[in-house]
């Protein structure tokens, strides 16, 4: 079926995609008109209840209203990533696949008992205060989030940059809700930032999966080879608390660190299934490669950080990532509407599907909490056999070494971060170690 056509009949209304859908499918003639009769008595029994609430409702209620609302119970009741987008979330949805829009900066999901968050994004009102991925909001400003829909906890979330929200948050490991204070701003996100690990390592960081994210990591890449003085000995991707986005985007960055094989594939009901395939060029060399994750890691991040692993072309370092392996399509509706709904699941090279379980990591290795103050000091320095006086010569004849190019080292706010940062110092520490293997 076209997309096209199924604009339209999606526009018409939640009774023609009922009886539409028994039609493709075809079963035998006497199945067929049982659950055609089955359909139509459904259709009677809502029909009924939207004249009854039109007639007998405590306030008058206008057909609009109601029908929304239906379309919104219809798709939320179906998974936590299905859901009707009114105009107002429609314009916003496609904004945010840019890389600017008002709000927290938080990924969430529909969940038992409130809204769960996915990820918090990096340089975010919502991460400066605090937010971790995984915590369930069960309240936003006094209000239960168990008794809102997705897209109603989305509406109160956002709003005029500068105005506060207060958010009760359950966290695992917390004996009592904590509240948090965010002040909304507009969000820029910074799809891909990068840095120096260390003199040759690179540091490549993908806070979310955007328009331009392949491209801008490519320049990146070619901007620290050339600050590394034309030559790197090896990089971490970092994934951690990367929500996903744009599926072609996730494919992009796979593609740039393989040389050949699939990088993933979908499957649907409906539809024509897809694979995608790697084409000939690394952007690395076959350099050695390390890729962080987390539990904050989601979607589009576990298609790379998938692909990466099944193909051997990375070690995966961190906890395991979230485990949404399900593909959502956003059809628009002929009233500046549209619905996203779950289509298809994504499967790794291998053939594994991730949906509900995740990505484990080849080596796993906690996020331990460092304060500024229990940061490492600098070393004394140490007393070793050439700084005695009177020392005997090796006899080695002395050898030139090249300078070292001061530009290709770490900058200040990375030598802080690799300070705190747990997880990425064990992934340099491989790293190097890697590249030392390999001489």
């Amino acid at each position: 079926m076209s997309l096209k056509l199924r604009r339209v009949l999606l526009g018409t209304g939640a009774a023609i995609v009922l009886v539409i859908g028994v039609m493709v499918w075809k079963p035998g003639a006497g199945f067929w008109q049982a659950d055609a009769a089955t359909d139509y008595q459904q259709l009677q029994k809502f029909s009924r209840v939207m004249e009854i609430v039109r007639r007998a409702y405590v306030e008058k209620v206008g057909d609009e209203k109601l029908i929304d609302g239906a379309l919104s119970g219809m798709l939320s009741s179906l998974d936590p990533h299905s859901t009707y987008l009114d105009k107002e979330m429609y314009k916003q949805m496609t904004v945010d696949t840019k890389g600017e829009f008002g709000g927290l900066g938080i990924e969430i999901a529909a969940a038992e008992g409130g809204i769960r968050i996915v990820s918090p994004i990096e340089d975010t009102p919502a991460d400066k205060a605090g937010v971790k991925a995984g915590d369930l909001i069960i309240k936003i400003d006094n209000e239960l989030a168990r008794d809102m829909s997705l897209s109603e906890g989305v509406k109160k979330m956002r709003g005029k940059p500068g105005t506060s929200i207060m958010l009760t948050i359950f966290r695992k490991g917390e004996n009592t809700p904590l509240e948090i204070k965010i002040v909304r701003a507009v969000i820029k996100v910074k799809s891909v930032k990068s840095d120096m690990l260390a003199p040759g390592y690179a540091y490549l960081r993908i806070t979310q999966f955007q328009e331009r994210t392949g491209s801008l990591l490519k320049k990146q890449i070619k901007a620290l080879k050339k600050q590394a003085g034309g030559t790197l000995s090896g990089a971490v991707l970092d994934l951690r608390n990367n929500p996903g986005g744009l599926l072609n985007q996730a494919v992009e960055v796979s593609d740039m660190f393989l040389n050949k094989g699939n990088i993933v594939s979908t499957k649907s009901r409906a539809g024509k299934n897809l694979s995608f395939d790697a084409r000939q060029g690394d952007a690395l060399n076959q350099l050695p490669l390390i890729v962080l994750i987390n539990h904050g890691s989601a979607s589009a991040s576990e298609i790379v950080a998938g692909a990466l692993q099944d193909h051997h072309r990375a070690v995966l370092v961190g906890t395991k990532s979230f485990g949404k392996g399900s593909v959502q399509s956003v059809v628009p509706l002929n009233d500046g509407t549209a619905i996203k709904v779950t289509t298809a699941l994504y499967y790794t090279p291998s053939g594994r599907s991730i949906q509900a379980t995740g990505i484990d990591p080849d080596i796993e290795v906690e996020q331990q909490r460092i304060k500024p103050e229990d940061a490492p000091k600098a070393k004394r320095p140490l007393v070793s056999e050439r700084d005695l006086k009177g020392h005997l010569a090796n006899g080695n004849k002395k050898k030139t070494h090249a300078k070292k190019n001061k530009t290709s080292g770490p900058s200040e706010a990375m030598q802080k971060r690799l300070k705190l940062d747990t997880q990425l110092q064990r992934a340099l520490d491989l790293l190097e170690g890697l590249h030392a293997l390999k001489g």
